[in-house]
């Protein structure tokens, strides 16, 4: 299965595992609850959806490679412990704590989340000294004589041997008390979680093209050359951070990330190409409304590649409108939520007591979101919804100290009435500017190209989350427009289809 379907049955498993009775008792005892283990190639994100699962049901989650543990990390170190039996003093060998355990408690202590997930990684690496212990702890839950705690749920990774050659294989036994799970590469359902992750529109283009350059293991005579999904993302993260700071992107860096020559060499040509098409176009001019007509007559007579790169030029843009009107949407009305919480108080307060009140609550959101990092279980658009809030509240905060010393009034409620005012205007006014600009695209979609590019237009803003959560806040009436047109085709050809089979 792809990682997309891995993820919902990870996820399906974590519940069923974590459901009680009415007397609180878990529904499958502890002692059943298979560890889960995921068996697929190396950076397919295995890992990822650990913590995806983890923020998705709020609880904790705590990763671990075990290819780096030791006999002693893993189970504790020994030592020698007096104990009586039968009226006779023996001495016993017993183990401290294990660091994976210890790991737990501290963050159930630190989180105040007593459920969580441990994701054991290359868990069919570990070292030779390790291995009986670690079939032991996949049998039993137990690591030397400490167990799991209750309420975490263990969910393992390894590679097939053909990519690693550390690669033990499990017993009958063991395996018939794990739930396996085989995960493959699969671009599509890659390809929903990269654009989601704002990974770079060059790379998303040109994998769109050449999707057998989105995973490849080969065996040379100059040894292994790959590319993973993995590869691909932290190559984007890198290519941003060079962009931002004016650094030239070259083949010296991709493949370092591409460790495929034939790959590294064509994605760089591809990404010469990219920017070149970003100038030519002229893309902030397209969303402006004002298309030159060399312009337009390029697109027309433009191959389909091209045609594909200048969409995703355009999405590239636009997502970035609609994600600067989210977070600003969305943050604010987390402030108002804040400000309406404490409304009694604030009301009834001064202004010196109403600054005290505010830094209250910025103590509180930060406290909780430390706890949320600490637990791995809050996503990078979370925390940074989170500080916008939280930059909100500690700008209201000095805007009520600085009038306060201009002795301008002394009624709080007045002040930051006059503080959401404008901010209220300014998420208008982004709000605005990102549907004019969505509205200038499907004009220059429509008049420089057809139906096919139409749909792959509106099938990206239906499968972009910011596109997505744009529209459904403000609306655009071109999106609905081609929506239902292109949705009526697809009805018809669908129709056309049975009767052909019919008369056959």
């Amino acid at each position: 299965m792809n990682i997309e379907e891995a993820k919902k049955q990870v996820k399906y498993a974590v519940i069923s595992y974590l459901s009680k009775d009415e007397f609180g008792e878990y529904r499958i005892p502890v002692e059943r609850q298979r560890p889960i283990f995921l068996m697929g190639p190396p950076g397919i994100g295995k890992t990822d959806i650990m913590n995806q699962v983890a923020e998705e049901m709020n609880i904790a989650v705590v990763s671990y490679s075990m290819s780096h543990h030791t006999r002693q990390s893993a189970l504790g170190l020994p030592f020698i412990a007096d104990k009586e039996y039968g009226g006779r003093k023996y001495r016993t060998t017993e183990y401290t704590m294990s660091e994976i355990i210890v790991s737990l408690y501290d963050v159930m202590e630190e989180t105040g989340k007593a459920e969580g997930i441990l994701f054991l990684d290359e868990i069919n690496c570990v070292s030779e000294t390790l291995a009986p212990s670690m079939l032991q702890f996949l049998q039993y839950k137990v690591f030397g004589r400490h167990s799991i705690p209750d309420g975490w749920v263990i969910v393992t990774a390894g590679n097939p041997p053909e990519y690693n050659n550390s690669v033990r294989e499990f017993d009958l036994a063991t395996l018939d008390r794990l739930k396996r799970i085989d995960v493959e590469p699969d671009f599509g359902a890659w390809w929903k979680y990269a654009q989601n992750q704002e990974v770079h529109t060059a790379v998303l283009t040109y994998l769109e093209i050449k999707k057998d350059d989105f995973y490849s293991v080969e065996t040379t005579v100059d040894g292994k050359e790959f590319v993973t999904a993995r590869s691909w993302v932290d190559l984007s993260d890198m290519m941003k951070l060079y962009e931002e700071h004016d650094i030239p992107v070259n083949t010296e860096l991709i493949r370092q990330y591409v460790q495929n020559e034939r790959i590294a060499r064509d994605f760089s040509a591809y990404y010469d190409l990219f920017y070149r098409y970003r100038k030519d176009y002229r893309i902030d001019d397209i969303l402006k409304g004002a298309v030159e007509d060399g312009v337009r007559t390029r697109a027309q007579e433009s191959s389909f590649d091209e045609r594909i790169t200048v969409i995703r030029l355009l999405m590239d843009s636009l997502s970035g409108n609609f994600r600067k009107v989210n977070e600003c949407g969305e943050a604010l009305n987390r402030f108002l939520l804040s400000i309406k919480e404490n409304n009694r108080r604030l009301a009834a307060a001064s202004v010196p007591e109403a600054v005290e009140i505010l830094r209250e609550t910025e103590e509180a959101i930060g406290a909780n979101l430390r706890r949320e990092r600490k637990s791995k279980s809050v996503s990078a658009k979370e925390l940074r919804l989170e500080k916008l809030h939280l930059k909100y509240l500690e700008d209201l905060s000095l805007t009520l100290q600085r009038d306060s010393m201009d002795g301008t009034t002394s009624d709080p409620v007045s002040l930051i009435r006059e503080f959401i005012a404008p901010n209220q205007a300014e998420r208008k006014k982004l709000a605005g500017e990102a549907g004019n600009r969505l509205e200038a695209a499907f004009d220059f979609i429509r008049d420089a190209y057809g139906e096919n590019e139409m749909i792959i237009f509106v099938t990206s803003l239906t499968e972009n989350r910011e596109s997505a959560g744009y529209i459904g806040t403000y609306g655009s009436e071109s999106y609905y427009k081609y929506n239902k047109e292109l949705l009526l085709n697809d009805r018809e050809d669908e129709l056309v289809r049975k009767i052909r089979e019919l008369e056959v």
